[in-house]
């Protein structure tokens, strides 16, 4: 299938230019065929996404950013995966729902955000109804954000940073905050308030991730004040606390440990201080291991 915006690819805010349809690769190292590393039920989102049924997560390979911690390294920065057609991809998303999972969560989707648009419209004619959840890292193009409107349903974008100079230090990207804020506006422009069905699973809305930082305090306070000013509590807000260095972030300065008794309770304080009720903090410690995937398809 071609698919005219991968000619001069502007996908993301880093926009390459380069023509993914003649296998060009730029900075996030996508083609135009879409990789995925593995699709499974996953049971440990947010209760309010996973539910008792579970979501139904496609996990895509690449990535437009270059986190040194990113958990999931070997699908994000080492390409680790399986290259699938548009027409494969709407099947996985038919095979998700008749597992009877609460909704399809799209991990890492940016680079694939136009061929994921085909896939929709072709699994919505096979009989997709279910929530779609866009789980991205936030640095997205507000362009394309556009162009997903009417195909996403939940959006899961994170707030890494504050300051740019963090983004571009440990994520190499520039005007992070920017850029995410922007898109995390146009998110909340397209689908509104939360929506709740009588069980408590989100059927519609934003809900935005935060992964707190050791050493970097400063940065999560002023994230969370940003996101009570801007939205005043009609939308969800996640705080991870489930840091632990991992891939590069092993032997960097700052980021070589996981967070302190301290450091979580002044990000937990801060967070009730700012009235910021609708949502969930990790407790310290939860889900600290390595998270090692399945590789196969099933």
């Amino acid at each position: 299938m071609i698919i005219n915006e991968l000619e001069k690819c502007e996908i993301c805010p880093h926009k390459c230019k380069i023509n993914r349809n003649k296998s060009q690769i730029g900075r996030c190292k996508s083609k135009d065929t879409v990789k995925v590393a593995l699709y499974s039920i996953h049971n440990f989102e947010e209760p309010c996404i996973s539910g008792k049924k579970g979501s139904g997560t496609v996990f895509f390979s690449n990535c437009n950013m270059n986190c040194l911690y990113c958990q999931n390294y070997e699908i994000s920065q080492q390409g680790r995966g399986k290259e699938i057609t548009v027409e494969e991809l709407a099947d996985i998303f038919i095979k998700q729902q008749e597992k009877d999972v609460e909704n399809i969560n799209l991990v890492t989707p940016t680079s694939y955000a136009m061929q994921i648009i085909e896939a929709i419209k072709i699994a919505r004619k096979k009989g997709l109804n279910i929530p779609i959840v866009y789980n991205t890292n936030g640095y997205e193009s507000i362009e394309t954000i556009k162009r997903l409107d009417g195909y996403i349903d939940i959006y899961l974008p994170d707030l890494k940073y504050y300051y740019n100079e963090l983004g571009e230090k440990y994520s190499k990207v520039k005007n992070y905050f920017e850029i995410s804020t922007q898109a995390i506006k146009e998110m909340y422009k397209q689908v509104g308030k939360t929506k709740l069905d009588e069980d408590g699973i989100m059927k519609k809305g934003v809900m935005i991730r935060h992964l707190v930082l050791p050493n970097n305090i400063d940065n999560s306070k002023k994230v969370l004040k940003w996101i009570q000013k801007n939205f005043d509590g009609n939308i969800f807000v996640s705080v991870m606390a489930q840091y632990f260095p991992t891939y590069i972030a092993k032997n960097v300065e700052n980021l070589n440990r996981k967070l302190t008794l301290q450091e979580y309770e002044e990000i937990e304080k801060c967070l009730y201080s700012l009235d910021l009720d609708n949502g969930y903090i990790q407790e310290l410690g939860e889900h600290e291991e390595e998270y090692v995937p399945n590789w196969d398809f099933e």
